[in-house]
């Protein structure tokens, strides 16, 4: 093996920071052992791994992102065999996840919080991404694992539930509709409706609409969930979502108010995801699992009033 393993940590750290003196400082060595390990990684193969950048920045290329995803996995594997012995060293090594923008703030830094308790020595690269370059990254290895909502992701994908959201329709307060029980699709469709201009996610919601043979009036798109809740809360429109912070409240502190939907819709699904024919290494199965344990255990109390279902089927 002409490769070692010194040469995919430096590369691994020069990718984790997109910056080769970043990555030297943090490694303790010197800025040219970086620059080195890459050119003789990108010798071996004979091709680019890395795009340069001027200030010392870099970047991977596509065949860059097999080539960590696979090196992460190597790296993690000799870390595990170097303390098989030691049963008070625990699990080590670096994974990279990616997580749905709206989704990351609910739950990665409570799971993160758990895993460290569990596993201090897991370093977890977090990569808050929209359903378009979610599943993209997921299928060319530039992430280990992804929590997502069940939309977007590629055929080489398998998903394990974590649980099931009815939507539910999101009114400023004092809105007519918020002193309902519950709210039918067709009274959404008279009210300017503000989406989300995510991938995947407007064209979800409008599909909604469509499986109740209602069409909106009109449609407002907006870059973000917390921007699509400020300007319901400050009546500019209505609109659906999933999700729920923990206060309903927007930004800048008005009130929000959620209703069920009286029609029937299929639930939506988050799940944890991977690629289909990657194994998943120790470090990972942990993550799994404090993930899942964490959707069983701790997600059911932040949406206890809301419809869906906790569980762990694969899909």
């Amino acid at each position: 093996m002409t490769l070692t393993l010194r040469q995919l940590r430096y590369a691994q750290a020069a990718a984790r920071y997109g910056n080769v003196t970043t990555a030297a400082k943090v490694l303790h060595v010197s800025q040219p052992s970086v620059s080195m390990a890459i050119t003789q990684i990108e010798d071996h193969f004979g091709k680019p791994v890395f795009v340069r950048q001027r200030g010392s920045g870099v970047s991977l290329t596509a065949f860059g992102h097999v080539v960590m995803a696979k090196a992460r996995q190597l790296l993690a594997d000799a870390e595990a065999l170097e303390t098989l012995g030691d049963a008070d060293s625990g699990l080590r090594g670096e994974l990279v996840l990616g997580c749905f923008e709206d989704l990351a703030p609910y739950c990665v830094p409570s799971i993160l919080a758990r895993l460290r308790q569990r596993c201090p020595a897991i370093d977890v690269v977090v990569r808050e991404e929209g359903f378009d370059t979610l599943g993209r990254h997921l299928d060319d290895g530039a992430t280990d694992l992804a929590i997502s909502y069940d939309l977007g992701l590629p055929a080489s994908a398998t998903a394990t539930i974590l649980c099931e959201l009815a939507p539910q329709a999101l009114l400023p307060s004092g809105h007519p509709l918020a002193a309902r029980e519950t709210v039918t699709m067709a009274e959404l469709g008279g009210e300017p409706l503000i989406l989300t201009d995510q991938a995947q996610s407007w064209q979800h919601v409008l599909e909604l609409f469509h499986l109740c043979n209602v069409r909106p009036t009109q449609a407002i798109r907006t870059g973000s969930f917390e921007l699509q809740r400020a300007m319901v809360a400050n009546g500019l429109g209505v609109a659906l979502a999933y999700s729920r912070p923990y206060g309903d409240f927007s930004y800048d502190g008005r009130p929000l108010v959620r209703r069920p939907i009286a029609d029937p819709l299929p639930l939506q699904r988050i799940v944890i995801a991977q690629k289909a024919r990657n194994a998943l290494a120790a470090i990972q199965m942990v993550f799994v699992e404090e993930t899942k344990r964490w959707f069983d255990e701790v997600w059911p109390t932040i949406h206890a009033d809301r419809p869906g279902r906790s569980g762990a089927a694969k899909r």
